[in-house]
C-alpha cells in the first residue's frame, strides 16, 4: 500500500474535523435577561398568554393569572390561580426573593412552605428575558430553557404583540414550537 502524500493526509483530516464540528451540538449563549426591572412597576396582575408544559400546571386548563405585591422586606408574595377541571379556582402561594446584583430582573420564586426555604432546590430560577418599556408584556424564563412565560397585563395580545415575544424567546435559543397558548375567557 502506498502512503498518502501528506497534503492529502492533511485534507482528509481536515474534512473530518469540519464533519465532526458540523455534527457536534453548538453550545448555546447564555440566557440574557432585561438590564433591569422596577419592582414597583412589576407588581400587580398578570394574564398569563402561554406557557411550556409543566408539571406544576399540568391542571391549569384556563385563566391563568400571576400577581406580585411588594413586600416590605424587599421580597415579593406571588399569588397565581388558574381555572382547573370542573371549574374550580385553583390558587397557589409563593414568595420571590430577587438575585443580587440583578437589578431586579432574577428572582428566586417559591412555593413550598417557608420552614423549607432553606433548601435549595425548592426555589425555582424566574428571569426577566423581555420587558415592553410600559410594563404591559413579559416574558419570563429559566436560564436552562425548560420553561417559559409569556404575560401580559390583559388577557389576550394581538397576533403581532404575541409573535414579537415569541421572536425574542426564539432568539434566546428558547424552542418556541413547545409554546401552548392560555384560554383566558
Amino acid at each position: 500500500m502506498k502512503p498518502l502524500p501528506i497534503t492529502r493526509a492533511l485534507s482528509v483530516v481536515a474534512f473530518a474535523a469540519a464533519v465532526l464540528s458540523a455534527t457536534m451540538p453548538v453550545q448555546a449563549q447564555e440566557v440574557v435577561t432585561v438590564p433591569s426591572v422596577d419592582l414597583k412597576r412589576y407588581v400587580g396582575k398578570w394574564y398569563e398568554i402561554a406557557r411550556f408544559p409543566n408539571s406544576f400546571q399540568k391542571k391549569c386548563i384556563a385563566n391563568v393569572t400571576a400577581e406580585y405585591r411588594a413586600r416590605s422586606d424587599g421580597d415579593v408574595d406571588v399569588t397565581n390561580r388558574c381555572k382547573v377541571e370542573g371549574g374550580v379556582l385553583d390558587q397557589a402561594d409563593g414568595l420571590a426573593r430577587v438575585i443580587e446584583g440583578s437589578h431586579n430582573a432574577k428572582l428566586q420564586v417559591r412555593f413550598a412552605p417557608a420552614w423549607l426555604a432553606w433548601f435549595p432546590l425548592v426555589w425555582g430560577d424566574y428571569w426577566v428575558i423581555d420587558l415592553d418599556p410600559d410594563y404591559s408584556i413579559a416574558t419570563v424564563g429559566t436560564p436552562s430553557r425548560d420553561y417559559l412565560w409569556i404575560l401580559a397585563r390583559k388577557p389576550v395580545l394581538s397576533t403581532a404583540e404575541y409573535e414579537a415575544a415569541v421572536n425574542n424567546a426564539t432568539k434566546q435559543g428558547f424552542d418556541t414550537s413547545k409554546l401552548v397558548k392560555t384560554p383566558q375567557e
